[in-house]
């Protein structure tokens, strides 16, 4: 496979991925969503879908550019594409606690630990590659955020 296919095939599946766990947030955003106090800082609803895109293009094409390093150091980057997927994982799991199950505090214990596997996936391909490493900094941002909001949702309704 080379490079484009590479980075087309992870940013397909990171849009897939985001595609399910907008399905599971698409009703609760309707319907709970609305019902929760939040802080001042809280975006529009219209925000998010155009970001976590973005976003997940940005994190393909990272894990991409890894991918085409396999021949480089096959035990590094199998590690740190392992460390990517797991992370995608928790991604996920995140909207299903927090929009799906309806349970901030749960959602906020997870986020946590996201933000750690995102930050360590981060160093992990900087060593590989910087320019991947550059691309998961704006998600790194962007949950460190999410994480601030989901944390100030959880107290305002508790």
């Amino acid at each position: 496979m080379n490079k484009i296919t590479r980075i087309l095939t992870v940013v397909v599946t990171c849009l897939a991925i985001g595609y399910f766990s907008g399905m599971v947030t698409r009703q609760a955003i309707l319907d709970w969503y609305p019902t929760l106090i939040k802080p001042s800082f809280n975006p529009p609803n219209w925000v998010f879908a155009p970001v976590w895109s973005l976003l997940y293009v940005m994190m393909g094409v990272a894990a991409g550019l890894v991918w085409d390093k396999i021949e480089w150091n096959r035990p590094i980057v199998k590690k740190a594409l392992t460390l990517f997927a797991i992370q995608l994982a928790l991604n996920a799991l995140w909207s299903y606690l927090f929009f799906g199950l309806h349970n901030p505090f749960l959602a906020g214990i997870e986020i946590v630990l996201l933000w750690l596997m995102i930050y360590e996936t981060y160093l992990q391909f900087a060593k590989i590659n910087k320019i991947a490493g550059y691309l998961l900094l704006p998600y790194l941002a962007w949950v460190s955020f999410a994480t601030v909001l989901n944390i100030s949702i959880w107290w305002l309704n508790k």
